[in-house]
């Protein structure tokens, strides 16, 4: 480097130098032509060191950062490179921090523990102390007469004639009349006089540590910007961390949306122990079942083998799923700070919110306008939300109902925003028995919410007397406002509609601002076609909201499941839009809660031991199943694209060892690694020419050279259409990864391009319901859409906020239970009995073993129905025949009967501890599992299998008999179907084989009452176990309780007999027979 004689100061490990020019007028100034690099924290150029080279902070990734970013990083920062996340290590020159390992090949204890000496403090601190140390010390620099000796540098030579004590760093430019005023870097204590050092010609003068102003001014300016550009947030949850630590948010990846809560081990690990336990248990029952059978009564102990066998395949299918449950927890708080700055508009990612609805007089429009206007308040950006309510009924009152809704949404929406509402469903807001003052400082809100429960009471009545004039419809059908006939007067023979209330044509609300996208679809039906029911609705809806708004990300939500959480999509995108772990989700689902069901929960309508434990043990897999509502979808995850594959690091090789002696193991390993290579290149081609699984396998197949390009471009186009339909618009918008519309596109021609893709013939020779969108075959189409997504190599995720947030309506009467029972299992069944089924679907993908058992199950169980109501009718047969279906126990099969029933209840005992499930929630579960795998699986498989082989389409009818007036009227509802058979005579026929059973116990003595007690035991099992079917049937006792009622009967019959038997009116010699002397003929 050219000095031009003039002297240098810096220091060799900060990559700082100064020049003081002996010629000019005194300045200092840093040397420009040595910096390069850019700094990626504060864009300040990055110095070079003496030897010419940049300066490297990070020797794994060589990330750009200088040297002071350096030592604030590991000084007050993370301590680690903001790229790669290795820790900094110690170059030489910088001070010591807390956790730096030893390193005894540097020498460097001049700087080692600078940061110590100035007691952790600031960088313009440091610059303070140093005046204060040198007042102190007599070396005040600034007050130095002009004829004190101060010592000079020189151009390396020392002068022998000062003493050691009195060396200084920098010229003061009072004497020397060159150079600029500096104060240099402290370092020593401030408290201490500063205790100058000897400098001789051996050492570089890079070891005092030089300073200046410059430096001062660049840590003041990038200080600046730090606090511009990043924020501080508060910890929480994390045990590293102690209250109060506030982290500085210098790298945002570093900083998770969300978090695994793994299940306590003092939790898990005992259950996992007992699981293996009981495996270990039902081996020996089973070996002892088998080597013992009862030879006097061989068909029921086959029969009875053959049916717990199936019901241990069962529970190990349920089971096992649920080795690894885990909980989440989000960070809203990280979600605004990293999408939702303060003075920008929000990053947060367009949501599109499906609403599915088909006939208005069995689904009430008030419960469906309060889930629209649930969503419309929802707290999220407005201009990131669009709700879609497809009508597959094409009913008026419906149309007219979401005008209506639409219209009052301008005065709930800001009411809700203003004064925090939650729920913002105006029904349960209203009605909840709440402190509605709770939190609220507002003067004018009590005011307010009066008048808002007014302005929703007229709306009420509003919607009531559309749904009072729709009960008659006209002859000629209904006509709009301009006289022209609905369009939809015919259910199965109509055009399709699409009309956009809110969003598009500048309604907005009371207070002037911007409402979200409210638009009404209505697809196009004709006859012979299949519609597909839900599933066909809901890709019709994909459809049109990938014309008009084409966000990135679905929620799907029934007419009935309002949104009770605000935050709800907020709690989603935690998730979703993670840098680190979101671009692998195909969807988060939210757990199911209901609002009006009873308190005892008679007919485990809640289901809270499926959704709070089978979906937590999932999570910890691959992720839960999809339920059919409260779920975020990933729109592309839908499109049947493939999940994206993380590329794998190259293996680490030792090379330790000579080449030689890899020559005879490593090339049968060659040989292997290649044919899996050729085989996955084969399958990959097939797969490709199949169908289009990813954007990236489309844009390549597009990229040729020369002529063919636009050739390509035109086949491209044509394997795209042929996937998604004959409609560009759509095609362009399903290309676009991260959503968004295409430029210059009128609303007209959107509008135009909107009612094309959801005509009767749009879904024809492509692969919708086959690899796209909702899939058919089945009428329970969530599990088969996840079940696809997840075969894709996609994860799911089960998200379960402290406030739930989404709640909806459950059938609670009986006949409407079972019912609902019985759609789902129809469903499993079909699943079961088509290529889908995941025993012989979806190898080779991304499906996770564990995880296969779990769609297995869900379509498994309804055929255990079978050896169900088989094996409860054996103790009414073994009571009435005198028969058993085990032979004599001895004291072994004694221990191995109590073994086996005390692993079952402790089981569900730990699996009620960690799932946070109450006794009476999991019992209820136990009972309702008896009653619909005897009704409602029993009629589903039979159903099913009607359906499948024979083409034969059955339906049950529903009749209403009775129903009560008061709160819960519904749950003592009495209906009669052909479902309520089965349970009836299980019912009836063991409580007659218990009455029988004590008969004859009491008729043979006590030596009969020993074999009685285990057929009395099973006997009672099922008894217990309808009890609560048998509420159901005898309705509400308003006079005397059921319970009582039932044993009445059952004591009055066991007395009756005991009465025939006993006969005290007869001797027991029998009759004494006298002569009367009377003549009777």
């Amino acid at each position: 480097m050219n000095t031009g004689g003039r002297l240098i100061a810096g220091s060799h490990n900060r990559n700082e130098f100064v020049l003081i020019n002996a010629d000019e007028s005194a300045r200092i100034r840093s040397v420009q032509e040595l910096r390069g690099q850019t700094c990626e924290i504060c864009r300040d150029e990055i110095e070079l060191s003496v030897d010419g080279e940049p300066f490297v902070a990070c020797n794994e990734c060589a990330f750009p950062v200088c040297r002071p970013c350096y030592e604030y990083e590991r000084r007050e920062g993370n301590q680690a490179c903001p790229q790669c996340k290795t820790r900094y290590k110690r170059i030489k020159g910088s001070p010591r921090v807390e956790n730096d390992e030893e390193e005894d090949d540097v020498d460097d204890i001049d700087n080692e523990f600078e940061y110590g000496n100035n007691g952790g403090m600031g960088f313009d601190q440091v610059s303070e102390g140093v005046s204060v140390s040198r007042r102190h010390s007599g070396l005040d620099l600034d007050s130095a007469p002009p004829g004190s000796q101060i010592p000079l540098l020189t151009y390396g030579d020392e002068d022998v004639e000062i003493s050691s004590d009195r060396h200084a760093l920098i010229v003061p430019p009072s004497l020397s009349g060159h150079g600029s005023k500096v104060h240099p870097v402290s370092l020593s204590d401030p408290s201490i006089a500063a205790h100058p050092r000897p400098m001789v010609p051996q050492k570089d003068l890079a070891v005092y540590g030089y300073g200046s102003v410059a430096w001062k001014d660049r840590m003041e300016e990038w200080k600046r910007k730090q606090n511009e550009k990043l924020q501080v947030v508060k910890h929480e949850g994390d045990p590293d961390f102690e209250d109060g630590d506030d982290i500085p948010m210098m790298d945002e990846g570093r900083q998770p949306l969300s978090r695994k809560i793994p299940i306590k081990s003092s939790k898990i690990n005992p259950y996992r122990m007992l699981i293996v336990l009981r495996l270990v248990i039902l081996s020996l029952f089973f070996h002892y079942r088998i080597l013992h059978p009862v030879k006097d009564a061989y068909a029921l102990w086959l029969t009875s083998v053959i049916c717990e066998i199936w019901f241990a395949v069962s529970w190990v299918l349920d089971q096992f799923p649920k080795w690894y449950p885990i909980e989440r927890e989000t960070y809203l708080d990280r979600l605004s700070l990293r999408y939702e700055k303060e003075g920008k508009p929000s990053e947060l990612s367009p949501v599109d919110v499906f609403v599915s609805t088909v006939d208005p007089l069995k689904e009430p429009p008030l419960i469906t306008a309060n889930t629209v206007l649930s969503i419309l308040a929802v707290d999220y950006p407005v201009d990131k939300v669009a709700c879609y309510v497809s009508d597959d009924g094409a009913a008026m009152l419906t149309f007219e109902a979401l005008s209506e809704t639409a219209e009052f949404a301008r005065k709930w929406v800001p009411f809700c925003k203003k004064y925090l509402i939650e729920p913002r469903a105006p029904e349960w807001y209203f009605c909840h028995k709440m402190d509605y003052l709770k939190n609220k400082v507002h003067p004018a809100f009590v005011r307010e919410r009066r008048a808002m429960k007014r302005d929703y009471e007229e709306f009420k009545v509003k919607i009531n007397a559309l749904v009072a004039t729709a009960q008659k419809v006209p002859e000629e059908g209904w006509t709009m406002q301009d006289g022209t006939p609905w369009p939809g007067n015919s259910t199965r023979d109509h055009p399709g509609m699409i009309q956009v209330f809110l969003g598009s044509d500048g309604v907005r609300d009371v207070e002037n601002n911007e409402l979200p996208r409210l638009v009404y679809v209505s697809r196009e039906k004709r006859p012979g076609f299949d519609h597909h029911k839900k599933a066909g609705a809901m890709n019709s809806l994909i459809r049109v909201s990938g014309v008009l708004s084409n966000a990135p990300y679905l929620l799907n939500v029934d007419c009935d499941h309002y949104i009770n959480n605000s935050k709800a999509l907020r709690e989603a995108m935690c998730f979703m839009m993670d840098p680190q772990s979101g671009k692998k989700i195909c969807y988060v689902q939210f757990p199911q809660r209901f609002d009006g069901i009873d308190r005892h929960d008679r007919y485990s309508n809640r289901n809270v031991v499926f959704f709070d434990i089978n979906m937590k043990g999932l999570d910890g897999l691959q992720g839960p199943i999809y339920v059919g509502t409260g779920c975020v979808f990933r729109r592309q995850a839908l499109y049947g694209f493939d999940a994206p594959k993380k590329k794998k690091a190259p293996r680490k090789t030792c090379n330790c060892w000579p080449k030689w002696c890899f020559l005879c193991c490593g090339s049968r390993k060659n040989r292997k690694a290649k044919t899996l290579a050729a085989a996955d290149k084969k399958k990959k081609n097939r797969e490709a020419s199949k169908q289009i699984h990813a954007l990236e396998n489309i844009e390549e197949g597009s990229v040729t050279k020369g002529s063919n390009v636009e050739q390509s471009s035109e086949a491209m186009q044509l394997k795209l259409e042929k996937k998604f339909g004959q409609s560009p618009v759509f095609v362009a918008s399903a290309r676009m990864q991260n959503g968004g519309m295409a430029r210059n596109a009128s609303p007209a021609c959107l509008l135009k391009e909107a009612i094309q893709v959801i005509s009767c013939g749009y879904e024809d020779k492509t692969e919708w319901g086959k690899e796209i969108g909702w899939i058919y075959g089945s009428v329970t189409e969530d599990i088969l859409t996840g079940f696809k997504m997840h075969s894709h190599g996609w994860r799911s995720v089960y998200c379960t906020p402290k406030l739930p947030a989404f709640k909806g309506s459950a059938p609670i009467n009986l006949s409407d239970r079972l019912h609902q029972v019985l759609r789902w299992a129809l469903g499993s069944v079909e699943i079961f009995l088509s290529r889908h089924c995941p025993i012989w679907y979806g190898y080779g993908g991304g499906l996770k073993w564990l995880e296969r058992l779990s769609y297995i199950n869900s379509v498994v169980y309804p055929w255990t129905s079978l050896p169900l109501i088989v094996y409860c009718s054996l103790p009414a047969i073994c009571l009435l025949t005198g028969k058993f279906i085990v032979p004599e126990i001895s004291n072994y099969a004694s221990i191995l009967f109590m073994a086996l029933f005390s692993s079952i209840a402790v089981t569900g005992i730990l699996e009620m501890q960690w799932g946070k499930v109450g006794i009476d929630d999991w019992w209820r579960n136990e009972q309702f599992w008896v009653i619909g795998g005897v009704s409602a699986h029993l009629f589903a498989l039979f159903q099913g299998l009607l359906k499948v082989l024979a083409g034969v389409d059955t339906n049950f009818t529903v009749t209403s008999k009775a129903a009560d007036d008061g709160e819960f009227s519904d749950l003592y509802l009495f209906k009669w179907t052909s479902l309520l058979i089965p349970p009836t005579t299980l019912l009836i026929i063991n409580v007659i084989g218990i009455v029988v059973g004590i008969s004859d116990a009491i008729s043979n003595g006590y030596d009969s009452w020993g074999p009685l007690f285990g057929r009395l035991f099973f006997a009672l099992w099922v008894v217990i176990h309808l009890y609560p079917f048998l509420k159901g049937l005898l309705g509400k006792q308003d006079r005397m309780p059921t319970i009582i009622v039932v044993w009445s009967i059952l004591l009055a019959s066991i007395l009756t007999l005991l009465w025939v038997r006993v006969n005290p009116f007869v001797a027991k010699g029998g009759p004494i027979l006298e002569i009367c002397g009377l003549d009777c003929l």
